[in-house]
Protein backbone atom coordinates (compact mmCIF):
# COMPACT_ATOMS: atom_id res chain seq x y z
CA UNK A 1 0.00 0.00 0.00
CA UNK A 2 1.24 3.48 -0.91
CA UNK A 3 0.76 6.00 1.91
CA UNK A 4 0.14 9.61 0.89
CA UNK A 5 -0.74 13.06 2.15
CA UNK A 6 -2.14 16.05 0.25
CA UNK A 7 -1.22 19.71 0.71
CA UNK A 8 -3.31 22.50 -0.77
CA UNK A 9 -4.55 25.84 0.59
CA UNK A 10 -7.94 25.20 -1.05
CA UNK A 11 -10.10 22.76 0.99
CA UNK A 12 -12.21 21.93 -2.08
CA UNK A 13 -9.11 20.77 -3.97
CA UNK A 14 -8.24 18.49 -1.06
CA UNK A 15 -11.75 17.04 -1.12
CA UNK A 16 -11.36 16.18 -4.80
CA UNK A 17 -8.05 14.40 -4.17
CA UNK A 18 -9.50 12.54 -1.17
CA UNK A 19 -12.51 11.43 -3.22
CA UNK A 20 -10.31 10.19 -6.07
CA UNK A 21 -7.96 8.35 -3.69
CA UNK A 22 -10.93 6.46 -2.23
CA UNK A 23 -11.42 4.91 -5.67
CA UNK A 24 -7.81 3.69 -5.97
CA UNK A 25 -7.10 0.36 -4.30
CA UNK A 26 -3.36 0.84 -3.80
CA UNK A 27 -3.25 4.33 -2.22
CA UNK A 28 -4.14 5.37 1.33
CA UNK A 29 -4.49 9.11 1.86
CA UNK A 30 -3.39 9.42 5.50
CA UNK A 31 -4.04 13.12 5.99
CA UNK A 32 -4.66 16.44 4.22
CA UNK A 33 -3.22 19.86 5.05
CA UNK A 34 -3.93 23.45 4.10
CA UNK A 35 -0.80 24.73 5.90
CA UNK A 36 2.68 23.62 4.87
CA UNK A 37 4.23 23.93 8.34
CA UNK A 38 1.69 21.47 9.77
CA UNK A 39 2.42 19.05 6.95
CA UNK A 40 6.15 19.33 7.64
CA UNK A 41 5.65 18.48 11.32
CA UNK A 42 3.57 15.46 10.35
CA UNK A 43 6.15 14.23 7.83
CA UNK A 44 8.93 14.33 10.42
CA UNK A 45 6.94 11.92 12.61
CA UNK A 46 5.11 9.94 9.95
CA UNK A 47 7.01 9.61 6.65
CA UNK A 48 4.91 8.83 3.58
CA UNK A 49 5.55 7.49 0.09
CA UNK A 50 3.73 10.19 -1.88
CA UNK A 51 2.67 13.84 -1.59
CA UNK A 52 -0.03 15.52 -3.67
CA UNK A 53 1.33 19.05 -3.54
CA UNK A 54 -0.15 22.31 -4.75
CA UNK A 55 2.45 24.64 -6.23
CA UNK A 56 0.79 28.05 -5.85
CA UNK A 57 0.49 28.49 -2.06
CA UNK A 58 0.94 31.35 0.42
CA UNK A 59 4.42 31.94 1.94
CA UNK A 60 6.32 29.25 0.04
CA UNK A 61 5.42 27.63 -3.27
CA UNK A 62 5.12 23.87 -3.46
CA UNK A 63 8.33 23.35 -5.41
CA UNK A 64 10.42 25.20 -2.81
CA UNK A 65 8.65 23.27 -0.05
CA UNK A 66 9.43 19.97 -1.75
CA UNK A 67 13.13 20.89 -1.99
CA UNK A 68 13.19 21.23 1.82
CA UNK A 69 12.17 17.62 2.41
CA UNK A 70 14.91 15.28 3.57
CA UNK A 71 13.27 12.01 2.54
CA UNK A 72 13.13 10.90 -1.08
CA UNK A 73 9.35 11.02 -1.27
CA UNK A 74 7.44 10.86 -4.57
CA UNK A 75 5.40 13.92 -5.52
CA UNK A 76 2.53 14.75 -7.83
CA UNK A 77 2.29 18.50 -8.23
CA UNK A 78 -1.15 20.05 -8.65
CA UNK A 79 -1.75 23.59 -9.88
CA UNK A 80 -3.99 25.74 -12.02
CA UNK A 81 -0.97 27.33 -13.71
CA UNK A 82 0.60 25.40 -16.59
CA UNK A 83 3.77 27.53 -16.57
CA UNK A 84 5.00 25.59 -13.53
CA UNK A 85 5.07 22.25 -15.36
CA UNK A 86 8.70 22.36 -16.51
CA UNK A 87 9.96 23.49 -13.11
CA UNK A 88 7.95 20.70 -11.50
CA UNK A 89 9.57 18.02 -13.62
CA UNK A 90 13.00 19.56 -12.99
CA UNK A 91 12.75 18.40 -9.38
CA UNK A 92 11.91 14.85 -10.50
CA UNK A 93 8.18 15.01 -9.90
CA UNK A 94 6.43 11.76 -10.75
CA UNK A 95 3.68 13.71 -12.49
CA UNK A 96 2.00 17.10 -12.78
CA UNK A 97 -1.78 17.61 -12.70
CA UNK A 98 -3.29 20.76 -14.15
CA UNK A 99 -6.47 21.79 -12.31
CA UNK A 100 -9.24 20.96 -12.82
CA UNK A 101 -8.19 17.39 -13.61
CA UNK A 102 -10.43 14.41 -14.32
CA UNK A 103 -10.44 11.08 -12.52
CA UNK A 104 -9.04 9.45 -15.67
CA UNK A 105 -6.05 11.82 -15.66
CA UNK A 106 -5.62 11.25 -11.92
CA UNK A 107 -5.52 7.48 -12.53
CA UNK A 108 -2.71 7.89 -15.04
CA UNK A 109 -0.69 9.90 -12.52
CA UNK A 110 -1.10 7.42 -9.66
CA UNK A 111 -0.30 4.50 -11.96
CA UNK A 112 3.06 6.20 -12.62
CA UNK A 113 3.49 6.40 -8.85
CA UNK A 114 2.69 2.72 -8.51
CA UNK A 115 5.24 1.77 -11.15
CA UNK A 116 7.90 3.89 -9.47
CA UNK A 117 6.99 2.51 -6.05
CA UNK A 118 7.31 -1.08 -7.28
CA UNK A 119 10.64 -0.30 -8.90
CA UNK A 120 11.97 1.30 -5.73
CA UNK A 121 10.77 -1.47 -3.45
CA UNK A 122 11.10 -4.41 -5.83
CA UNK A 123 7.57 -5.47 -4.95
CA UNK A 124 5.68 -8.26 -6.66
CA UNK A 125 4.65 -7.79 -10.27
CA UNK A 126 1.21 -6.33 -10.92
CA UNK A 127 -1.28 -8.98 -12.03
CA UNK A 128 -4.46 -6.98 -12.58
CA UNK A 129 -6.15 -3.75 -13.62
CA UNK A 130 -8.68 -1.66 -11.73
CA UNK A 131 -11.08 -0.14 -14.27
CA UNK A 132 -14.03 2.13 -13.51
CA UNK A 133 -17.10 1.09 -15.51
CA UNK A 134 -20.83 0.91 -14.78
CA UNK A 135 -20.37 3.19 -11.74
CA UNK A 136 -18.02 0.78 -9.96
CA UNK A 137 -14.38 -0.27 -9.87
CA UNK A 138 -13.78 -3.56 -11.66
CA UNK A 139 -10.78 -5.76 -10.94
CA UNK A 140 -9.60 -7.38 -14.17
CA UNK A 141 -6.87 -10.02 -14.12
CA UNK A 142 -4.38 -9.69 -16.97
CA UNK A 143 -4.72 -13.40 -17.64
CA UNK A 144 -8.46 -13.02 -18.28
CA UNK A 145 -8.06 -10.43 -21.05
CA UNK A 146 -8.46 -11.75 -24.60
CA UNK A 147 -8.69 -8.48 -26.49
CA UNK A 148 -9.01 -4.74 -25.95
CA UNK A 149 -10.93 -2.89 -28.64
CA UNK A 150 -11.06 0.86 -29.17
CA UNK A 151 -14.47 2.43 -29.80
CA UNK A 152 -14.06 6.19 -30.28
CA UNK A 153 -13.78 7.59 -26.73
CA UNK A 154 -14.36 4.18 -25.14
CA UNK A 155 -12.63 0.82 -24.92
CA UNK A 156 -14.22 -2.62 -24.81
CA UNK A 157 -12.33 -5.30 -22.88
CA UNK A 158 -13.20 -8.85 -23.99
CA UNK A 159 -12.69 -11.40 -21.21
CA UNK A 160 -12.25 -15.18 -21.03
CA UNK A 161 -15.73 -15.84 -19.67
CA UNK A 162 -17.31 -14.18 -22.75
CA UNK A 163 -18.14 -11.02 -20.82
CA UNK A 164 -17.17 -7.49 -21.83
CA UNK A 165 -16.36 -4.36 -19.89
CA UNK A 166 -16.88 -1.01 -21.58
CA UNK A 167 -15.05 1.97 -20.06
CA UNK A 168 -14.48 5.57 -21.03
CA UNK A 169 -10.74 5.42 -21.70
CA UNK A 170 -8.51 6.02 -24.69
CA UNK A 171 -6.35 3.28 -26.18
CA UNK A 172 -3.29 5.27 -25.14
CA UNK A 173 -4.43 5.44 -21.53
CA UNK A 174 -5.26 1.75 -21.21
CA UNK A 175 -1.97 0.79 -22.87
CA UNK A 176 -0.15 2.78 -20.20
CA UNK A 177 -1.77 0.63 -17.52
CA UNK A 178 -0.66 -2.66 -19.10
CA UNK A 179 2.75 -4.35 -18.73
CA UNK A 180 4.55 -3.92 -22.04
CA UNK A 181 6.02 -7.42 -21.76
CA UNK A 182 2.51 -8.94 -21.83
CA UNK A 183 0.44 -6.76 -24.16
CA UNK A 184 0.99 -5.18 -27.56
CA UNK A 185 -0.96 -2.78 -29.73
CA UNK A 186 -1.41 -4.31 -33.17
CA UNK A 187 -3.79 -1.79 -34.72
CA UNK A 188 -5.11 1.67 -33.86
CA UNK A 189 -8.23 -0.11 -32.53
CA UNK A 190 -6.79 -3.29 -30.98
CA UNK A 191 -4.51 -4.37 -28.12
CA UNK A 192 -3.85 -8.07 -27.56
CA UNK A 193 -2.10 -10.27 -24.95
CA UNK A 194 1.12 -11.60 -26.48
CA UNK A 195 0.85 -15.05 -24.89
CA UNK A 196 -2.60 -15.69 -26.39
CA UNK A 197 -1.57 -15.30 -30.03
CA UNK A 198 -2.42 -18.51 -31.94
CA UNK A 199 -1.39 -17.67 -35.48
CA UNK A 200 -0.24 -14.77 -37.66
CA UNK A 201 -1.21 -14.96 -41.32
CA UNK A 202 -1.92 -12.44 -44.08
CA UNK A 203 -1.77 -9.44 -41.76
CA UNK A 204 -4.26 -11.07 -39.38
CA UNK A 205 -3.57 -12.30 -35.84
CA UNK A 206 -5.75 -15.02 -34.34
CA UNK A 207 -6.44 -14.61 -30.62
CA UNK A 208 -8.96 -17.11 -29.27
CA UNK A 209 -11.97 -16.74 -31.60
CA UNK A 210 -10.97 -13.22 -32.66
CA UNK A 211 -9.32 -12.43 -36.00
CA UNK A 212 -7.48 -9.15 -35.44
CA UNK A 213 -6.07 -7.03 -38.28
CA UNK A 214 -2.47 -5.83 -38.11
CA UNK A 215 -2.07 -2.11 -38.72
CA UNK A 216 0.70 -1.11 -41.10
CA UNK A 217 2.16 1.26 -38.48
CA UNK A 218 2.57 -1.57 -35.97
CA UNK A 219 3.65 -4.39 -38.31
CA UNK A 220 7.43 -4.15 -37.84
CA UNK A 221 7.26 -3.97 -34.04
CA UNK A 222 4.78 -6.87 -33.87
CA UNK A 223 6.95 -9.19 -35.96
CA UNK A 224 9.98 -8.29 -33.87
CA UNK A 225 8.20 -9.19 -30.62
CA UNK A 226 6.41 -12.31 -31.83
CA UNK A 227 9.56 -13.77 -33.38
Amino acid sequence: MIHAIAIDDEPLALQVIAHFCEQIDFITLDKTFTVQSEALKHLKKFPVDLIFLDIQMPNKNGIDFYKLLENDVMVIFTTAFSEYAVEGFNVNATDYLLKPFSFERFEIAVQKVRNEFQFRNNTSVQTHLMIRADYKLNRIEFEDILLIEGLDDYIQIHLKNKTKIVARLSMKNILGKLPETKFIRVHRSFIIPINKVKTVQNKVIQVDEFSVPIGETYKEEILKILQ
